[in-house]
């Protein structure tokens, strides 16, 4: 029941889990005697190191139809976010080690049998982690922050608030990858985070940003009343 998505959100999402919009994670100063690949190497290593992050995302597909995210991590084992498609529905999520906790909203649950669900939807599914797969709206808490390609230098600029400057890399999709062009904003201000990544492919676009650096998260499990343990469930 959960694994249903539109076929523009199922494109769009399956770029999302495999983590290709946060892989080749932007670096570190305003360039300087400094290479791109080496900045992108900073930063890659301050992202593995933080304690948590959020990570905002909004894609649309070519064809139409637009998913927008929104994910708080350790980027480890807990993680909670929503994911909402303009074709109508969200799905939230949250994750706590091997358990996952979801629950669609009644529009969500529309798309996959109209007219099967009456009134507010409140209750939460109990699944196993390991069940979720490419594809199905589903998160995970972590993000690899590896490099990817060759990196170019670009204008800098502002994001939130910090200056940041560009790096680009052209993904020819030869080596397994999603092809397209990604524009990296790496801060220039303190730590080298990646602040914002954007995406431009054949089949869709892909704005992401990442934000609340270290900050501290407050992830728990829904209340027992409200969840419906999918393994004991009827069949």
């Amino acid at each position: 029941m959960l694994t249903r998505t539109t076929t523009a959100a199922r494109a769009v999402l399956g770029c999302l889990l495999a983590g290709a919009l946060t892989t080749g994670c932007g670096a570190g100063d305003t360039g300087g005697t400094r290479s791109a690949d080496e900045l992108l190497e900073d930063a890659n290593a301050t992202m593995r190191a933080l304690k948590s992050v959020r990570i905002d995302s909004t894609s649309t597909a070519a064809r139409g139809g637009t998913v927008t995210s929104r994910l708080v991590t350790d980027l480890r084992s807990r993680c909670s976010g929503r994911t909402t498609f303009s074709e109508g529905g969200s799905l939230e999520q949250i994750r706590l080690g091997q358990t996952d906790y979801l629950r669609p909203d009644r529009a969500y649950l529309e798309q996959w049998k109209p007219g099967g669900v009456t009134g507010e939807q409140r209750l939460w599914i109990k699944t196993p982690a390991d069940s979720a797969r490419p594809g199905d709206g589903l998160s995970s808490c972590t993000r690899p922050f590896a490099s990817f390609g060759k990196a170019k230098k670009g204008k800098t600029s502002r994001v939130a608030g910090r200056a940041a400057v560009e790096l680009t890399v052209t993904d020819a999709g030869d080596g397994g990858g999603q092809g397209g062009t990604y524009t990296f904003h790496v801060a220039t201000e303190g730590d080298p985070h990646l602040l914002r990544v954007a995406y431009k492919g054949a089949d869709f676009d892909t704005t992401t940003t990442f934000t609340a650096f270290d900050e501290p998260l407050d992830i728990k499990a829904p209340d027992p009343a409200e969840v419906l343990d999918s393994q004991e469930a009827p069949r």
